[in-house]
């Protein structure tokens, strides 16, 4: 029996923002092809985007005599989203445990980020419609995705009553009711979605903000990036003041800019934590084709400098097992993945999630590293990736099987494909 390694759809748009669920579906946890569902954002410079969530072809499609035609994933059911989303995400696995105010458990929650933070509730509980029609399922077919709550608050910064263009966003695994946003006004904003307020709002950088994330495990501590080339954390218990982890080198000989006196620094454009050691984080910069990858308890400059991409780089992310992997995704058609654990075991000393933050280590030498252990060379520019969870293998519907672990899912154009890691 083949194994199948590569799972295919192609959108009918440009897709931008893309996540994998990171649980089966409420009451098909014994169903592994409940863990096979994505959800994607169109990018189209209009009013008129699209959100969608997709999963495998429902068994009964009778599939004809050659099923290499048809995509794998078909569209389960999609919303308007009017300004593209700058960020999609599923709710966190331990969502599912959470003692929500005002939704079913047989519901699950999407986030979105553009012009606000949109909460979305998916249900995927009715029965399908019975259609034997291969393709897109037709719309109503016991999916639904429904807006739950819009939130936009009055900006610190301008003066506007709704808020500014939200860049990003960060879910909270420990409480999955916090999400903290960034802005291009400067500010963070902190909301509880459960009760759809704002908890804290505050001026994190000195220019857009791009990027924020929770510290893996706490509720109180986050890291942001942004176009001022910093990288910031703050507590929520001491707000007061943030504590900058690094800042860009300012290019050789570049003459300050004509506004501040200060010299012009390099944006950074994403953050993302090592889930299983939070002393490690990895960023890059606007147009940049390395990533560098730095240590909380040495500020100030990478400890390790990922140095394979041959054009800039557009994404990256962890994966979540206990020996993770970091994908990087760029414009040179490239998919590298990168085991750092060898670079990184040495120094780890784990630290308490409730601790405020460490105090810097000895100033280390930065490594660099260019040999990824896995590479996947797409048929155009990779513009995002999404994990997935461990998912346990299956037999597909056309007699494929696939083996259990993780899947990276990519996006280049309006193509997705999953390849099995």
């Amino acid at each position: 029996m083949t194994q199948t390694t590569l799972l295919q759809y192609e959108a009918p748009w440009p897709v931008h923002a893309i996540d994998w669920c990171k649980s089966p579906s409420p009451g098909h946890q014994s169903r592994p092809r409940s863990a096979f569902r994505l959800a994607i954002a169109s990018f189209t410079e209009d009013y008129r985007n699209r959100i969608a969530v997709v999963g495998l072809q429902d068994e009964r499609v009778l599939v004809e005599d050659d099923y290499t035609d048809y995509p794998d994933f078909v569209t389960l059911v999609e919303a308007n989203h009017g300004y593209p989303a700058t960020n999609l995400q599923w709710q966190p696995a331990t969502a599912t445990g959470f003692p929500w105010t005002g939704k079913s458990p047989s519901t699950e929650l999407l986030a979105t980020t553009s012009d606000a933070l949109r909460v979305w509730e998916y249900s995927g509980d009715a029965p399908l419609a019975s259609s034997a029609y291969v393709g897109r399922q037709p719309s109503g077919g016991g999916h639904r995705l429904t807006l739950k709550t819009g939130l936009s608050g009055q900006s610190k910064v301008q003066n506007q009553a709704s808020g500014a263009p939200l860049t990003s966003f960060s879910w909270n695994e420990k409480a999955p009711n916090l999400i903290v946003t960034s802005s291009i006004d400067t500010t963070c904003t902190v909301w509880n979605i459960d009760t759809a307020t704002a908890i804290t709002q505050l001026i994190a950088h000195d220019r857009e903000v791009y990027d924020v994330a929770w510290l893996p495990g706490s509720t109180d501590i986050f890291v942001s990036v942004g176009a001022d080339g910093s990288l910031r954390a703050f507590d929520l218990r001491s707000l007061e003041h943030s504590t900058i982890l690094y800042e860009t080198p300012a290019p050789k000989n570049a003459p300050p800019s004509s506004t501040t006196s200060r010299l012009p620094t390099s944006p950074l454009l994403r953050i993302a934590f090592n889930p299983t050691d939070s002393n490690y984080m990895s960023t890059f910069h606007m147009d940049g084709t390395d990533v560098q990858i730095l240590d909380m308890r040495s500020p100030g400059q990478p400890v390790i400098e990922l140095r394979a991409h041959r054009s800039q780089v557009n994404a990256m992310g962890w994966s979540t097992t206990d020996h993770p992997l970091l994908a990087t995704a760029s414009d040179d058609c490239q998919v590298l993945l990168w085991d750092l654990a060898a670079y990184t075991q040495s120094a780890t000393s784990p630290r308490a999630a409730n601790a405020r933050l460490n105090s810097p280590r000895p100033d280390i030498k930065k490594r660099v590293v260019s040999d990824p252990i896995m590479a996947y060379s797409a048929s155009g520019e990779v513009t995002n990736l999404a994990w997935s969870p461990q998912i346990p293998g299956m037999t597909m519907n056309t007699g494929h099987t696939t083996a259990p672990g993780e899947w990276l899912a990519i996006t280049s154009g309006k193509s997705i494909k999953a390849l099995k890691v």
